[in-house]
């Protein structure tokens, strides 16, 4: 039992650290990333708190065990189309109600309270269910569909299960059947993810599961064989292989964020050298998530859309742009050819970049001003001051206070359109990019 337990931890870590790596940015991969993390401590301390024989620690772990399943429900609906009007309704409530909920679970768990803390997580979960069942075909990708309302099922009889006697052999079994449901919702958060940006998951996550098992046996190993040649896994011991396997694990898996950190401390003063060093870094961490499956002309229109909505999203980061499937577009090649530029992917990525500026560019008014306010200015206006200007409508502090008349003059009409509108026009306008793409005069698509 004590092997699974510290092999379903190692798992969970690793799986939570890899979602969160993929892009810290976005709600989803956070709550379910931070779940899986959760999760894993919650393993560790109730084995830590085991091989010391203290009961004192069952409070905590019951709640770090509980606490995954707030995070389920607030990963829920963000697994729907962001076109929704609901999901962004579910999304604000969580947010407003996720350390209310929580603290409740937690006083009832000090009150001794065990079915009412299992209940105020499972009326929520009980109702995200509902939602993904009766919701199901709004689903974007197939393979969510069917994978999101199973694993939600049987988390939620494993929370149910969390009931039984603090530290028995029956919570440990549900606590490790627990941690496969969370792994079936972190496995349906990165399949979205890599259908929304384009890519494929299955490389970049085996050569994170394989990254994290060599270091988690190099390390966490001589620890278990010490201690199997010992006296046991005692409450010092036992948390010193898991932080060692925690540390470890993450060293991999975090290996682009900690190597930066490192050339701050070492090339305080090397801007560039920072800077190139990280778009290589990012360079090699985009390549394995590159779909290289998925030809370009035998796409729907639907699907050709996206990516181009991802890649225009992008435009700024080359490392990204070198991720999308749209690199190998044939007229890449031909101008990099034209060019006698080397066919590698940052060239290509910075080919693709040129490109898109020109088809966001076939879309503004033929007039003598700079800018519009009219609605033929519309979809050129939501792709070029966002994406290649780098104007942030609804975040002040990601625009310089020296901008010139006319960014300014931009922001302040971007700034008025309601977040939501404006996530439909730049849509629509991705649209016109993409029938510009494959368009065979325009953009030289088809040889």
């Amino acid at each position: 039992m004590q092997i699974l337990i510290i092999i379903m931890f190692g798992l969970a870590w690793w799986f939570g650290l890899y979602l969160l790596a993929r892009d810290p940015a976005k709600p989803l991969l956070q709550r379910v990333g931070g779940g899986l993390l959760l999760y894993a401590l919650a393993l560790a301390a109730g084995d830590i708190g085991a091989a010391n024989a203290d009961p004192r620690l069952s409070t905590a772990v019951v709640f770090l065990a509980l606490t995954p399943a707030i995070a389920w429900v607030g990963a829920l609906p963000l697994f729907f189309p962001i076109e929704m009007a609901l999901r962004d309704r579910l999304d604000r409530l969580w947010q407003r109600a996720v350390w209310p909920l929580s603290l409740l679970v937690l006083l009832a768990l000090v009150a001794d309270l065990m079915v009412v803390a299992v209940a105020l997580v499972l009326l929520p979960l009980l109702f995200g269910l509902a939602l993904v069942i009766r919701r199901r075909s709004d689903q974007p990708s197939p393979k969510v569909a069917w994978l999101l309302p199973a694993a939600t099922i049987f988390f939620i009889i494993g929370v149910m299960g969390l009931a039984v006697p603090p530290f028995s052999l029956a919570r440990q079994w549900v606590l490790l059947a627990v941690g496969v449901d969370l792994g079936l919702l972190g496995l349906a958060a990165g399949l979205l993810d890599a259908f929304e940006e384009g890519e494929t998951l299955r490389r970049d996550l085996r050569r994170s599961f394989v990254g994290a098992l060599v270091a988690a046996t190099i390390f966490g190993g001589q620890i278990a064989a010490a201690l199997a040649l010992g006296a046991g896994l005692r409450a010092p011991a036992a948390a010193l292989l898991y932080t060692t396997l925690a540390g470890a694990i993450a060293v991999v898996v975090l290996a682009a964020p900690f190597n930066t950190a490192l050339d701050r401390l070492s090339f305080p003063g090397a801007r560039r050298l920072q800077r190139e060093r990280a778009e290589l870094r990012a360079l090699e961490e985009a390549l394995p998530r590159r779909d290289d499956l998925s030809p370009l002309l035998e796409m729907d229109e639907a699907t050709f859309a996206k990516i181009t909505r991802r890649a225009l999203s992008h435009y700024g980061d080359l490392p990204r742009l070198a991720s999308s499937p749209l690199i190998e577009l044939p007229i890449i090649a031909q101008r990099l050819q034209a060019r006698n530029s080397a066919d590698r992917p940052l060239e290509r990525a910075a080919e693709l970049k040129s490109l898109l500026a020109e088809c966001i560019a076939r879309l503004k008014p033929r007039s003598d001003e700079d800018f519009g306010a009219s609605d033929e200015w519309r979809h050129y206006n939501v792709l070029y001051f966002p994406y290649v200007v780098g104007l942030k409508p609804y975040s002040r502090r990601g625009n310089a206070n020296n901008l010139d008349p006319l960014a300014q003059q931009a922001l302040d009409w971007l700034a008025q359109v309601p977040e939501r509108t404006l996530y439909n026009w730049q849509n629509a306008a991705a649209r016109l990019i993409a029938a510009d793409l494959r368009n065979e005069t325009a953009c030289g698509l088809k040889t």
